[in-house]
């Protein structure tokens, strides 16, 4: 590996790249300094005059995030050292930067990481063959073909591949097609978030760098669209360096290398890494140190803005009507012959799939909180609302849940502007609404949770349950406002994007030439704040803005958008609503919700709740058991009940004593032995000691008689619990099969008690309560303490008995008992019923025999 690197890479090629990306940044440095003092204009000019924004409905979390992480499993990877597929534990923070671990047992110890994955500008893919498409465009190569095999074989069927343009690239696998697109809905996820874009709570510095950026790109001829815009400022600078200087080295370096086809795409991909590492290492570098020498800069131009706005203000509007004067012909004319018949065709464009993703967010928090309530009204206590609402809390940073929103947005096409609109890719425009979307449904549950919890006091049962429904209709309202709000900005700014390039594409050939004339017009002191290109940029801004914002307020008269018009609601119509807290609550602290392991310290990064929730393989060996869960985590499950693919729940512990699990859901069958329970049930018979049934009572002696006798049968099943699916064929079965057991043990037991009775009644019965009694006294000795016998007393004194003597039959003793029980056969008590005054040895007895099966039918 090194020495492909070293071969082609070799000193004179490094200094190139050095002098390239030097000379990239010098250019956009001259660009970055001038936007910088116009960005520090329009601030201090905005903080000083004023000016709102729509004010909306819904309320704003601050840190959504804290104590949180997204996800974590083991899976596969493919180390390009080795050639090897190993085991790897990722774990996903709230940063949705990937960290690499050699095993969980290495996070959970708080070791360093492999590696760290930051997924700008990358692109997660599940098949080989759409990865082969971009690997062979890369390259280049003529002789590459979509159907060639890849350097590396998948042991799976389920692949998970990150490809970047520059970077490297990374390779997982899974076993399962569950586990694939869950991962994927993670990756994507994560790349989604890093290509977000740039804070904008940075109101000079992020500005100052989108429009040198767009600046420099525009003076090398790049109008439209950048889909490399991703990351932080040192990614987008060095993305920036390799647009140009990564086809100059593929056309010097490529054709040199040798080998076959697969292995020159190896080789090529490990030499564009190093080069990218190599660029992104300058750019950062260059970078702090030009934001460094801006805000050196910053506080006197900060002291001279505040002393002469007014004046500073005056000569941009005297400049601006000239320039307008001269250009406004020519804008005119180009909007009306090549704008606006196409403004209604793309907002359409827009607008279908992006109505349709905010509808499926609102169909989904709806669901939620109708579960809620549901949850609620069958039991309202404060702990289980505590765990439904720590559970909804992280609806919106949900990668699996939210998914069927974002692949709404994926069908947007705008295949006829790409060639004339210079619109390289929608997307820009897709991931942009997918954020949106997430942040609205993170409002929407934010704001529910503040409502609910400010109606908690003085609220139960009855009352809790339609508060809570009140709560979700006040925030659907102000969902479906606020929504309209946020999609109808998104179209204006979408369709500036695409307009605004392209009109100045046309209009720069013939303005620019007379453009430096107007610098005459400015003073000297004010040069640094007011640029003649940014005042022809506002100009054709403000001409087509009109055009564009008529056609958004056609599109929001129309039902199937989904669209409040803009005079509907002026004002914020619950202002008390915006006093209530920003943060997020810790429902499981308050309320005794899901119980979590305790936050701080230096290993909070493991202990974080995390958002989804683990994947469990059911009797599959460690290495392949993908998905493990991290201790001290509570997701919440990603599938609704009722959907195929629910996740496997672990087995609840089993009571030593009774054999039966503890509390088990209900679910399918999860072994073959709980299959072969079910047809087949075992039973157990418990036997009861018959010293434990006296109660005080002497065995019945000579001279009583034998009146009724009652046989009650126990028996304890040892099946599984019944399942929800097939609980009518399994209770048929049981039945069947107790029965037969139960018709034959008291058959046998009637037939030996008839027995006894005919051949010698006094010395046959005595013996019989002798030998009977022996018997359980000696099989109360593994009896459990926990069984009680029929009578309604447990003698201390019969718990752990060893040994009862027989007591002799003396023949001559009257029994004044009522009642004698003795067992004559495992799992049968049979009670006799005799008349003391009788004598045992009458000649005229009557014994009659009741057999009672009640008990050992369900």
């Amino acid at each position: 590996m090194g020495d492909v690197i070293s071969s082609n890479l070799d000193e004179g090629k490094r200094d190139m790249i050095t002098a390239r990306t030097s000379a990239v940044m010098a250019e956009f440095g001259r660009f970055y300094e001038q936007q910088y003092a116009v960005a520090l204009f329009n601030s201090v000019r905005y903080e000083i005059e004023g000016g709102g924004n729509t004010q909306t409905q819904l309320l704003h979390r601050k840190e959504p995030l804290k104590n949180k992480s997204i996800f974590s499993g083991s899976l596969f990877q493919y180390l390009e050292e080795s050639k090897k597929w190993r085991s790897r534990f990722l774990y996903v923070g709230d940063s949705y930067n990937i960290s690499l671990f050699e095993s969980k047992a290495a996070h959970d110890r708080g070791l360093h990481s492999k590696g760290v994955i930051n997924c700008a500008g990358y692109r997660a893919l599940t098949s080989m063959e759409e990865y082969l498409g971009l690997l062979n465009n890369s390259l280049g190569d003529t002789k590459a073909k979509s159907s060639s095999a890849p350097f590396l074989k998948c042991p799976t069927q389920f692949p998970l591949i990150l490809w970047h343009p520059y970077a490297r690239h990374y390779y997982f696998c899974v076993m399962m097609e569950k586990e694939q697109k869950k991962w994927h809905a993670v990756f994507q996820d994560c790349v989604r978030h890093s290509n977000n874009g740039l804070s904008e709570e940075c109101k000079v510095a992020t500005p100052a760098f989108t429009d040198a950026l767009r600046l420099y790109r525009q003076a090398n001829g790049h109008y439209g669209t950048w889909d490399m815009m991703c990351g932080n400022q040192a990614q987008i600078l060095a993305n920036l360096v390799m647009e140009t200087l990564h086809p100059e080295l593929k056309n010097l370096i490529v054709p040199r290398l040798k080998g076959k086809l697969q292995q020159r795409q190896k080789d090529w991909m490990l030499i564009s890494d190093a080069v990218y590492r190599q660029v992104l290492s300058q750019t950062k570098t260059q970078h702090e140190a030009l934001a460094q020498v801006c805000e050196m800069e910053r506080p006197r131009l900060d002291s001279t803005l505040r002393t002469d706005m007014d004046q500073i203000i005056t000569s941009k509007e005297h400049v601006s009507g000239k320039i307008r004067a001269l250009v406004l012909p020519r804008i005119e004319q180009l909007v009306r012959s090549k704008v606006q018949p196409y403004i209604h065709s793309i907002l359409e464009a827009l607008m279908e799939p992006t109505s349709r993703g905010f509808s499926e967010v609102r169909e989904i928090l709806f669901r939620e909180l109708v579960e809620v309530s549901k949850n609620t009204m069958n039991d309202s206590s404060r702990e289980k609302l505590g765990e439904h609402m720590d559970k909804i809390s992280m609806l919106a940073f949900h990668p699996v849940k939210m998914q069927s929103c974002y692949e709404k947005m994926e069908a947007l096409n705008l295949e006829g502007l790409q060639q004339r609109c210079d619109v390289s890719s929608p997307s820009v425009f897709i991931q942009r609404a997918q954020i949106l979307m997430r942040e609205q449904m993170d409002n929407a549950v934010h704001t529910f949770e503040q409502l609910v919890h400010q109606s908690l006091d003085g609220h139960s049962g009855e009352d809790l349950c339609k508060t809570i429904q009140h709560c979700q209709d006040r925030v659907l309202k102000k969902y479906d406002y606020d929504s309209s709000t946020v999609r109808k900005k998104f179209f204006r700014e979408a369709l500036l994007q695409i307009i605004i390039p392209y009109m100045l594409k046309q209009l720069s050939p013939s303005c620019s030439p007379d453009l430096p004339k107007f610098k005459e017009l400015i003073f000297e002191d004010f040069s640094r704040f007011i640029l003649v290109e940014n005042i022809f940029e506002e100009a054709v801004l403000q001409s087509v803005s009109k055009d564009i914002m008529m056609a958004v307020k056609e599109a929001a008269v129309q039902r199937r958008h989904n669209l409040y018009r803009d005079s509907m609601v002026l004002t914020n119509s619950d202002p008390n609503l915006h006093l209530l807290g920003e943060n997020t609550i810790d429902w499981a602290g308050q309320l005794g919700g899901v119980k979590g392991e305790k936050q701080g310290g230096d290993k909070t990064n493991r202990k974080r709740k995390q958002i989804v929730s683990m994947i469990h393989l059911d009797g599959m060996p460690l290495p392949y058991e993908s998905c493990q869960e991290v201790p001290g985590v509570d997701g919440i499950p990603e599938e609704y009940e009722g959907q195929e693919g629910q996740d496997l729940e672990s087995e609840k512990p089993v009571n030593p004593l009774q054999h039966v699990p503890i509390e088990k859901v209900p679910g399918s069958p999860d072994s073959i032995n709980e299959i072969r329970d079910l047809i087949n049930p075992v039973l157990e018979v418990v036997e009861k000691d018959s010293s434990q049934l006296t109660n005080g009572i002497s065995p019945f002696e000579e001279g009583d008689e034998v009146k009724h006798i009652t046989t009650v049968t126990e028996i304890v099943s040892r099946e599984p619990p019944k399942k929800v699916d097939r609980e009518l064929d399994t209770k048929q079965i049981e039945q069947s099969l107790e029965e037969q057991q139960c018709v034959s043990a008291i058959e046998s037991a009637i037939q030996q008690i008839e027995i006894a009775i005919q051949e010698d009644p006094g010395e046959h019965l005595s013996q019989g309560a002798i030998d009977s009694e022996g018997e359980f006294a000696q099989t109360s000795t593994n009896s459990s303490p926990l069984r009680h016998d029929d009578s309604g007393f447990q003698s201390p004194a019969n718990e752990n008995v060893e040994e009862v003597e027989p007591r002799p039959d003396t023949g001559d003793e009257v029994v004044d008992a009522e009642q004698v029980m003795f067992t004559l056969v495992e799992g049968v008590k049979t009670s006799i019923d005799f008349d003391a005054k009788a004598p045992c040895d009458a000649p005229q007895k009557k014994a009659q025999v009741e057999t009672t099966a009640a008990g050992c039918l369900l």
